[in-house]
């Protein structure tokens, strides 16, 4: 699997954002859907990664850098032909070395509380996230849950 700087011009990651923002408005409420569209991937904050093998999209994974200290893993997606192959885990590994690269002393998240979101929760979880209070400008919502960790 290579995972790859990503800048969001090709038709195969346009459709799977297009994919992962129908799904989370179809899971969510609108006022509690904090997936990003592309324009909000393209701001300078964001970085963005695909996952590529022979020749085919298997996911993709963003960092925010909230402060200079803190950044937020944002749109996890596992192309659905590739599930529970690892995928999200070795986007999670990469954005998770590129925030200690980046010396980044806390790294946080929300996903969604309902139980379509169990294997993510689940994965966070595997990884030390734990569950916290809301962060940034994110603020108390039943249909989310905030979780976060330190970074050795």
């Amino acid at each position: 699997m290579e995972i790859r700087l990503d800048d969001l011009a090709g038709s195969e990651i346009r459709a799977l954002l297009a994919e992962h923002l129908e799904s989370m408005h179809r899971l969510s409420p609108p006022e509690s859907v904090h997936a990003l569209d592309v324009d909000a991937l393209l701001k300078p904050e964001v970085t963005f990664w695909t996952a590529w093998s022979s020749g085919k999209l298997l996911g993709c994974g963003a960092l925010k850098e909230l402060t200079p200290a803190h950044g937020e893993v944002k749109s996890m997606r596992t192309a659905s032909a590739h599930r529970r192959r690892g995928v999200a885990r070795t986007v999670l590994e990469h954005i998770i070395a590129e925030a200690r690269r980046r010396d980044y002393a806390r790294l946080s998240l929300e996903t969604g509380s309902m139980p379509a979101f169990e294997p993510a929760r689940r994965l966070y979880e595997s990884f030390g996230f734990a569950y916290c209070s809301p962060f940034g400008d994110y603020a108390d919502d039943p249909n989310s849950v905030f979780l976060t960790r330190t970074l050795e």
